[in-house]
């Protein structure tokens, strides 16, 4: 009697899915039990070390983050003041270009006084940008550079290179390694006869 009761224990547990997977949950967690039991102690203090090294480089990295981002908010804090102050620089330069055309001033002791003032504003405000590193675009008879200088016209010029800068129609700034603004300037390009001339040279030299 015993013996049939057994059986249909056994059997039972066979059909129950509910208690099959509770024996095999049993068993798995037996089993990673017997794996850290079976790492000695060797193992397990070179798991801590690597665990302490992730965790020291990841703070190393949060901390050289945290040291770039305060040193480019030290830095370029003053880019948009920098930029506003550019504004004040072209109104003196109008303003100096006003007083020199004025015709009922011209060559007069008051002009010639007034442009003096003028010219020491201008190199006040110069020295106030250097002190902050902010530097003028040198542009004059330099190659276009896209990244530093935006064309606003071509002139016509075949002693020059095409692309070199011939004109400035506004002085470009930098602020430490970033632009703060463009140079407008206008560029060079050879003359339609020039470049026709240019065209048949070329044509000769490849039938030769």
């Amino acid at each position: 009697m015993e013996k049939e009761q057994n059986q249909n224990l056994e059997e039972n547990k066979k059909e129950d899915p509910i208690l099959e997977e509770t024996n095999k949950g049993s068993e798995n967690n037996d089993e990673k039990e017997n794996q850290l039991e079976e790492k000695n102690p060797e193992d397990k203090i070179l798991e801590l070390e690597d665990k302490l090294a992730r965790t020291f480089a990841e703070m190393e990295n949060q901390r050289r983050r945290f040291e770039k981002e305060k040193d480019e908010a030290f830095e370029y804090g003053g880019f948009t003041l920098a930029k506003e102050a550019l504004n004040l620089l072209d109104n003196l330069e109008r303003s100096k270009q006003i007083l020199e055309n004025d015709v009922s001033l011209k060559s007069s002791e008051a002009q010639k006084k007034m442009l003096e003032h003028f010219d020491i504003i201008n190199k006040d405000l110069m020295s106030i940008f250097l002190k902050n590193n902010i530097k003028p675009i040198d542009s004059l008879n330099k190659k276009f550079d896209p990244n530093l200088h935006q064309a606003m016209m071509e002139i016509e010029d075949d002693q020059k290179e095409t692309g070199t800068i011939v004109q400035e129609i506004q002085k470009g700034f930098t602020i430490k390694e970033r632009l703060l603004r463009p140079s407008l300037v206008g560029v060079s390009k050879k003359s339609e006869n020039r470049v026709i001339k240019d065209e048949e040279n070329k044509e000769n030299l490849e039938e030769k």
